[in-house]
């Protein structure tokens, strides 16, 4: 403790980042922000911007840059992306189809894994989640492909890409309507397969939920998240990922 008040008094540490060191999370004007998550969990704490104002958002947004050195927020409009971008001090990355903002530090060091994660999606409408699930795999230091629009209304889609998807080491799969395409994908590969479903579609079972009760319903080795939940697909992809990362490092010869 003596050496971070040290730091503190020194100007070397900023006080919410002692904060976070000492208490696992830093109190701001909008909220208490979970510093220690991504030591903890080895997924980075987000920011979900929806039912927040620009105003809650920024200062939380700078909170996380203050403790950590970067900035992750989800479900994102134009009005807060330019609000966060006009406060903060960092580099600033805004994704508005998938609704995601990423803010570094200039002295940020993200983390590299040797790992490649296959990002799928069925159509064009799967790409608001599918890129969320991509933005926090790219955070998390993962390689990520993208695989677009290989949906089982035509086969020849998908298996003109069989040997990119069997390339992959983790595949996470967005599909809406009946969402077909994760079962079809989990039953030609032997790599893990997440189902992400999709809020699209007409009528009953729309609005992903068929999605939902078909991936659910899988009879492949299928894992399948919540509606739309681009975030908690790509952070389970991501745990796999360091995982498979850390079990590389052991084999390699060098150690």
């Amino acid at each position: 403790m003596r050496d971070i008040l040290d730091a503190v008094a020194a100007g070397e540490l900023t006080p919410a980042a002692a904060e976070a060191q000492l208490a696992g999370y830093v109190t701001g004007e909008a909220g208490r922000f979970d510093t220690a998550r991504e030591q903890r969990s080895g997924v980075p704490e987000a920011v979900l911007a929806a039912g927040k104002t620009p105003e809650e958002v920024t200062s939380l947004a700078a909170t996380s840059l203050d403790a950590t050195g970067h900035a992750f927020v989800t479900r994102v409009d134009d009005a807060t992306a330019a609000a966060v971008s006009n406060a903060v001090a960092a580099t600033v990355r805004y994704r508005d189809r998938s609704g995601v903002l990423v803010a570094r530090a200039s002295d940020y060091q993200p983390p590299d894994l040797n790992a490649d994660v296959g990002v799928v999606t069925a159509g064009t409408a799967d790409a608001v989640p599918a890129g969320e699930a991509t933005a926090v795999l790219a955070e998390m230091g993962v390689t990520v492909t993208r695989l677009d629009d290989v949906g089982v209304a035509s086969l020849t889609r998908l298996t003109d890409q069989l040997d990119r998807l069997r390339d992959r080491d983790i595949l996470v799969v967005a599909a809406g309507r009946e969402g077909a395409l994760p079962t079809v994908v989990a039953g030609l590969v032997d790599v893990p397969v997440i189902g992400l479903p999709v809020s699209t579609g007409y009528g009953a079972g729309g609005d992903g939920e068929a999605a939902l009760s078909g991936m659910l319903q899988s009879c492949t080795a299928l894992t399948t998240v919540n509606i739309d939940a681009g975030f908690t697909a790509g952070a389970q992809a991501g745990l796999l990922a360091q995982q498979l990362d850390a079990a590389r490092d052991a084999d390699s010869p060098s150690r």
